[in-house]
């Protein structure tokens, strides 16, 4: 399998697109991935979101405020996935600090070997840090085209943009591509490590 122990993440709240969540846990599983849903728990053990569409429950146990350094390292990607996940996500009580899941995702892109991967209104979550993204090719919803542009990013008119460790889509109905695009980088990385090390 072509992700076989490779570890993704996929950042949760309520209001996901549960099509695109589901096939996320599905296929991403089926190329041997871990796929792992993380969230920020607010002190408790377990979160139990509703889907956008359907109302679908999606219980999640793992929280992103616990990974170091370390942790972190331990995914090949991260994922933020369409929907008013981002939104959500990108709260803070305090109004001088960044939320923290921007604090992460700012950290998955301080580190280049970790495959980003933005969906439709993922972007949203970007905006607090938008260093992450200035001079970079991207796709986003159109209701996002004036954020992705307020943020430096160059947008390029495409289903699916690759900008090396960036992989965007444009909504959660791409999913499919967003994700085949997301296993064929994976791929290229662990093939390149392995001839490296033979």
């Amino acid at each position: 399998m072509a992700l076989n122990g490779q570890k993704i993440a996929v950042l949760m709240e309520s209001d996901f697109y549960e099509p695109e969540i589901l096939y996320y846990q599905r296929r991403f599983a089926e190329e041997g991935a871990e796929v792992h849903f993380l969230t920020r728990l607010w002190g408790g053990d377990r979160l139990v979101f509703r889907g956008h569409e359907h109302r679908m429950p999606f219980e999640v146990t793992e929280s992103f405020e616990e990974l170091d350094e370390y942790g972190l390292k331990e995914y090949a990607a991260l994922i933020v996935p369409s929907g008013i996940v981002a939104d959500r996500l990108r709260y803070t009580e305090k109004v001088d600090q960044l939320p923290p899941a921007a604090v992460l995702l700012r950290r998955a892109f301080a580190d280049p070997a970790i495959v980003k991967g933005i969906i439709c209104h993922g972007m949203w979550l970007a905006a607090p840090i938008p260093a992450v993204i200035r001079g970079r090719r991207a796709v986003v919803h159109n209701n996002l085209l004036g954020d992705l542009r307020n943020m430096g990013g160059i947008y390029v008119d495409q289903d699916v943009v690759v900008d090396e460790d960036l992989v965007t889509a444009r909504t959660g109905n791409h999913c499919h591509l967003f994700a085949r695009q997301i296993i064929e980088e994976l791929t290229k990385r662990s093939s390149r490590r392995h001839a490296a090390l033979s």
